[in-house]
């Protein structure tokens, strides 16, 4: 069993990712991943991931609408953590693809970019039987949409669901969406928030 603690949404809160970190540690966890808005547009970067390093936590990350690929290539470089952007890990028995950034923001991406980006990740590691996506942004046509008025969800990441059917989506970019759970197909859609999620995969 592979244990997971995802967040997003952290916007350079020093102190959360603090507490995020002692959480990992309490609950064992394997795996970190965290669904992008590290910073509060690219500032304060400094103490983000150290904290979950400090408890030898293996880290994954995706840039979110408020840093760039750069900036999320620095933090995984300068961490040792792993930018899942456009790529794929595999942890124990479960692979994980993703794609950053969003359909506004910093770090924009078109439809067909997030999809081929995701398919470039998913590629490598399709043969696994336990497949998790991570993204900044929601799918387009799910209940996260309905929170907000102002942040679309994504055509291109609903396409991705339906093409490659990972079992879970974790996802963050809706604040007031922040522990909602749904099913698309039998994708279950997780936006984590800023608290983080604890899940546990068989």
């Amino acid at each position: 069993m592979t244990k997971i603690l995802a967040s997003g949404d952290i916007h350079g809160d020093i102190s959360l990712a603090r507490s995020l970190a002692e959480k990992a540690e309490k609950e064992k966890v394997d795996l970190v991943v965290l669904c992008g808005d590290l910073t509060y547009a690219e500032q304060s970067t400094k103490g983000i991931i150290g904290p979950f390093k400090e408890k030898n936590k293996k880290v994954v990350l995706i840039p979110g609408n408020h840093e760039t690929i750069a900036t999320a290539d620095y933090l995984a470089q300068k961490y040792d953590a792993i930018n899942l952007h456009g790529y794929s890990i595999k942890a124990g028995d479960v692979g994980l693809f993703g794609a950053g950034g969003a359909n506004i923001g910093l770090f924009q991406l078109d439809e067909d970019e997030f999809y081929n980006l995701l398919k470039q990740g998913h590629d490598r590691i399709k043969d696994l039987n336990a497949k998790i996506m991570v993204t900044h942004v929601h799918p387009s046509g799910s209940k996260m949409e309905k929170f907000t008025e102002f942040f679309p969800g994504s055509t291109g990441i609903r396409k991705a669901v339906e093409a490659f059917k990972p079992n879970i989506l974790l996802c963050s970019h809706v604040h007031e969406a922040e522990g909602i759970e749904e099913k698309i197909g039998n994708t279950k859609v997780i936006n984590v928030g800023k608290k983080g999620k604890i899940i546990d995969i068989e």
